[in-house]
């Protein structure tokens, strides 16, 4: 057999593995390697919150939106910029475009300004841009300005808050009536803490704005990753039914059967989300120039795979961490090691048996007569 078609079949088998989920993947016994893993990523987002931070959008902190079209000039953010940030002696937090074509518009967000830096900035803009109006000729008027307050933004981050609140209790219930269990309902809120932390920290570490755009995409992978949870919790309940009453298997070893058995649906799943996603980061985002739709779109796919990774390599090994600090756990599985140390003494004593019964066989054997040899001559 040549290399070429021993490594086919190796990774065959690997697949093979991988699509039937027959417990080849030991996730749950091998549990701390993940949870230092897991820990290292939150070490890594918590320091994106804390050194770069967030930029939150206008909508958060409140200030002064500016909104002209782009016409027939070559875009150039970096003149808006300076332009603006003469004429105000203010800079903007973000310059950006939007739309594409005779739709295109540029859009400039900064901290609030008075009546009189809106005069200077819109001087400054239409003298340097020319905006032009729907007929084509430059007109003043095409440059906007609209005011979000702190008031306002204080609002929007209020009820953020009081939606993710509302949204864990919520989990929370579920989950202990949903499995009749806290065990799996504190494994749940672990895994989403840890969704919401990692991207927290992509966030920061990007340095994308923080919109409601963002707090809304927040909610939904959230719920992409619970919904997951539940997958994979579901078939543990199902897995681990009766496992007290016999001692053919631990509890962690029916668990982790259970995650083998839905690894590869995680991962299909996973995919088949993140296709449409990107191609609304590509399609929409890069070439329509819309920021919201790029917010929206990086919270999502950030989300769904985190949401894969908590569900199956931090959510599942918790919940049996968490239930093997039970004493009738521990006992259970003292009873299933010392039934399989037996098993394998006997099966040691048959063998050595067996091997000092064929020795014997050999001692008692009757000796081979030897051929006579022919005299020898004097």
């Amino acid at each position: 057999m040549t290399d070429t078609s021993i490594e086919s079949e190796k990774k065959a088998s690997f697949f093979t593995k991988l699509y039937t989920g027959t417990g080849a993947f030991d996730i749950v016994g091998k549990r701390n390697r993940y949870y230092i893993a897991t820990g290292v990523i939150i070490v890594i987002a918590f320091l994106g919150i804390l050194i770069p931070g967030f930029k939150f959008s206008i909508d958060f902190e409140g200030g002064t939106q500016i909104s002209f079209p782009v016409g027939n000039a070559q875009v150039d953010t970096a003149k808006v910029r300076e332009t603006v940030r003469e004429a105000t002696g203010v800079e903007p937090s973000a310059v950006q475009t939007a739309g594409t074509g005779a739709a295109q518009t540029y859009q400039v967000a900064l901290s609030e300004l008075s009546n009189n830096q809106i005069t200077q900035a819109r001087d400054a803009l239409f003298e340097t841009f020319h905006p032009p109006a729907q007929d084509g000729k430059p007109a003043e008027n095409t440059i906007s300005f609209s005011g979000v307050s702190s008031t306002w933004g204080d609002q929007i981050t209020q009820r953020g808050l009081l939606a993710l609140a509302v949204f864990l209790v919520l989990v929370t219930v579920y989950i202990a009536v949903r499995f009749r269990e806290w065990d799996m309902a504190l494994a749940a809120l672990a895994s989403l803490f840890f969704d919401v932390v990692v991207t927290a920290g992509v966030y920061a570490w990007s340095g994308f704005e923080v919109s409601p755009a963002t707090v809304i995409g927040l909610l939904t992978i959230l719920g992409f990753s619970l919904y997951d949870t539940v997958v994979v919790f579901d078939k543990v309940e199902e897995n681990v039914r009766g496992v007290l009453n016999t001692s053919r298997r631990t509890y962690a070893e029916q668990a982790n059967l259970a995650v083998n058995q839905t690894l590869m649906r995680s991962i299909n799943t996973t995919v088949i989300s993140a296709l449409p996603i990107i191609a609304l980061m590509v399609v929409a985002a890069g070439m329509l120039g819309v920021g919201t739709l790029m917010d929206l779109g990086l919270i999502q796919l950030v989300g769904v795979v985190v949401g894969t990774y908590s569900s199956v390599f931090f959510a599942s090994p918790l919940l049996v961490s968490l239930k093997e600090r039970r004493p009738q756990y521990r006992a259970h599985n003292e009873k299933v090691l010392a039934r399989r140390a037996r098993a394998e003494a006997g099966e040691s004593a048959d063998t050595a048996a067996a091997t000092d019964a064929g020795a014997v066989r050999l001692d008692k054997a009757p000796a081979r007569p030897q051929t006579k040899r022919g005299r020898r001559r004097d």
